[in-house]
């Protein structure tokens, strides 16, 4: 099928690279952890930035934070630390880079206790993605009380960079919630 011409959320429309996001990533739900976890970290990330920003150095992300394995990150060296704040092919922001380390830990810990990732964080929508049928952008919401609530929840467990809107961002990328709008071609697919 040519989605060259199909309706799109207009968020997505600057680049041949976010219309790929947007048409095969963006709002399938995903459920292993290694994927969800690789979500949260850009996400922090773009806590601030725009997400073109982040998917313009996604592969760089992956190359410097050993493709996002969790467990790597979580014991990462004060030498490795300072090795991605030289990294200029990633956000070199000190805090997001030391966040990423902290919540990896934390990451484990809700493994732990939930048995994976994914089964503690999808419990908030009883595993299932929550359809909003945005009419239009405006119409889609940056926090809701969800977001809130899982916010929380996780800066309660540790997690860093994890406010609301960074939470409801993570909601939309990994399917928990689909925001496509009415008229998006992937919507009605």
């Amino acid at each position: 099928m040519d989605n060259e011409n199909q309706i799109r959320c207009g968020w997505c429309s600057a680049s041949d690279l976010y219309k790929k996001y947007h048409d095969e990533e963006w709002g399938v739900p995903i459920y292993d952890d290694p994927s969800i976890f690789e979500f949260l970290i850009l996400e922090t990330f773009q806590a601030g930035l725009s997400w073109i920003t982040i998917l313009n150095k996604r592969e760089n992300f992956r190359a410097a934070f050993d493709h996002f394995d969790y467990k790597k990150i979580a014991n990462y060296s004060e030498e490795k630390i300072e090795s991605l704040l030289l990294d200029s092919g990633i956000i070199r922001n000190k805090l997001k880079i030391r966040a990423t380390v902290s919540n990896a830990q934390a990451f484990m810990k809700v493994q732990e206790e939930f048995g994976s990732f994914s089964d503690y964080i999808w419990k908030f929508t009883n595993g299932k993605p929550i359809n909003n049928n945005p009419k239009t952008l405006k119409d889609v919401p940056a926090t809701t009380p969800l977001s809130d609530e899982i916010s929380k929840d996780l800066k309660k467990r540790g997690f860093k960079f994890v406010g609301s809107t960074v939470i409801y961002a993570h909601m939309q990328a990994t399917g928990m919630v689909n925001d496509h709008i009415e008229d998006c071609w992937t919507r009605i697919k």
